[in-house]
């Protein structure tokens, strides 16, 4: 890594290891309320908008009022409670997020992407070979990692191994720290992807080697929380605790997180399949006759379905989220560890199913890391119909 691009996103903002929770999370959410209750009571917030000042009623579903409710706020005693370890954990989650936000839209990332492959060769067959962005968003997630004290593994898209950060720390962190960086350049959305387990003490007697990969190698079934952030127009978390699906939204102004979609319900059934249609004579016959049979609204769904991709998983799955109906890559492509359990997860959480075409994905269990797949995520009546023909 070029020393000139470092000092653009120094480690020192990185925030420093603290054994409480609440110093913690002041760290970056200053205005954090200590006080017991306040959590998701959340108190009214005013944001600035052109010399206006508004205040906004998002997160009024989740806080009982009319104030914002950060994602802090919303895991915290006020909120869910999902534990003091996890709120800090995601703290730092979200602190990385925003520097990777930082990181795609600075222009000097064309400066990045441009260096080619710095680490690794590219060999191994079932990795991408890793770009400099990659790189850099997977050091800024595992630095913040570190610094939580929360986490004993974490396994990444981007290296050939777990990495063992900690042995107390009670979480194993699962990622593809910067999905679809090839296409920066053109300004077209990526994402981070993560999910998160429990680390499995009954392992903790092993070498450090053989726990790190089988902690990272639990089956789907066993997460305890999952997200992905998308960097597009806006910066939005989007994370389940495994209590429904829940989106927050950026504010620059504020650097918080806000809750703006609550409970999120995938319709049942969209108009929508996401797909590379350039790979079609690589599909399965099945495939091909169902993709060809709700184009022409000849489907269960009497309507012409649109074809909708743009290449970006995070990007892609967070439509299908919003609208309904399949976001699919149909080859052995995807990674199961990283990116397939992660949003079956969270479409699981929305009432959608995810499927690699026969099987539920969550069911699977990891044979290796770097594993590959096909992978299916969409509405419930979407998916039935697609994997009656597949």
């Amino acid at each position: 890594m070029q020393s000139s691009v470092l000092p653009i996103y120094p480690t020192s903002l990185v925030p420093p290891k603290s054994h409480s929770f609440h110093a913690k999370v002041h760290l970056f959410l200053p205005n954090y309320p200590v006080f017991a209750g306040s959590c998701c009571n959340c108190r009214p917030r005013m944001a600035s908008l052109g010399g206006f000042t508004v205040k906004s009623k998002m997160g009024a579903s989740a806080s009982g009022d009319n104030g914002f409710c950060t994602l802090v706020e919303y895991m915290g005693k006020g909120g869910i409670d999902v534990g003091d370890d996890l709120v800090v954990l995601f703290s730092h989650l979200q602190y990385a997020s925003k520097r990777i936000a930082a990181l795609v839209a600075s222009p000097f990332n064309s400066s990045l992407s441009k260096q080619g492959n710095v680490a690794g060769d590219g060999s191994s067959s079932d990795r991408d070979a890793p770009k400099p962005l990659d790189i850099v968003s997977n050091e800024i997630i595992l630095a913040s990692l570190r610094n939580s004290g929360k986490v004993a593994v974490m396994a990444s898209e981007e290296d050939d191994a777990p990495i063992w950060i900690n042995d107390n720390g009670p979480f194993v962190v699962v990622t593809d720290p910067l999905d679809g960086s090839r296409n920066i350049d053109a300004s077209i959305p990526t994402g981070t992807i993560f999910g998160v387990y429990k680390r499995l003490v009954e392992l903790d007697h092993l070498p450090q080697e053989e726990k790190a990969m089988l902690n990272s190698l639990q089956s789907g079934t066993r997460l305890v929380a999952a997200g992905y952030v998308l960097y597009s127009s806006a910066t939005i978390f989007c994370a389940s605790f495994g209590s429904g699906t829940h989106a927050f939204t950026l504010d620059h102004s504020t650097g918080d997180f806000i809750l703006t979609h609550p409970g999120i319900k995938i319709p049942p059934r969209g108009q929508i399949y996401s797909v590379n249609d350039a790979r079609y004579f690589d599909w399965p016959e099945g495939l091909r006759q169902y993709i060809d049979t709700v184009r022409q609204g000849k489907g269960k769904y009497p309507k012409k379905y649109s074809a909708r991709y743009i290449c970006s998983l995070v990007a892609d799955f967070h439509r299908t989220l919003m609208y309904g109906g399949v976001a699919m890559n149909p080859r052995d492509h995807l990674r199961l560890v990283y990116e397939a359990n992660p949003l079956s997860f969270l479409v699981e959480q929305a009432g959608g199913r995810g499927s690699d075409g026969k099987v539920r994905i969550l069911s699977l269990q990891p044979v290796k890391l770097h594993q590959r797949l096909s992978l299916f995520l969409g509405s419930l009546e979407d998916m039935e119909e697609l994997e009656s023909v597949v």
